[in-house]
């Protein structure tokens, strides 16, 4: 059984038991998510796919850990007018441990 779920702008396809990162969310962690905007659910039994969303359905998550992720370097340059301006940026995250998926 699998799940696409939508959240922060963009899509994740889930199973029980998988970890992904996610943007950054408020709640602490050891606390429980319900994500409610499902796409798809596909099981043994068929797929039901949503218009734009599975009516009922949703994907209960804990949070495990907020981090940062690796460091990209943002450098903009203008050729022959002496100008270059170097920048980093680490994008926060929350990592996700998926528990269940209910339809």
């Amino acid at each position: 059984m699998y799940a696409i779920v939508k959240t922060g702008g963009k899509q994740f396809k889930v199973a029980p038991g998988d970890q992904i990162a996610v943007e950054k969310l408020f709640e602490q962690p050891g606390e429980t998510v319900l994500l409610t905007e499902v796409v798809l659910i596909s099981d043994e039994t068929g797929t039901k796919v949503g218009t734009p969303f599975v009516a009922g359905a949703s994907v209960k998550a804990k949070v495990v850990e907020h981090g940062k992720a690796r460091k990209i370097v943002v450098f903009k340059y203008k050729s022959k007018k002496n100008y270059h301006k170097k920048q980093g940026h680490r994008q926060p995250f929350t990592k996700l441990q998926i528990e269940s998926i209910q339809e």
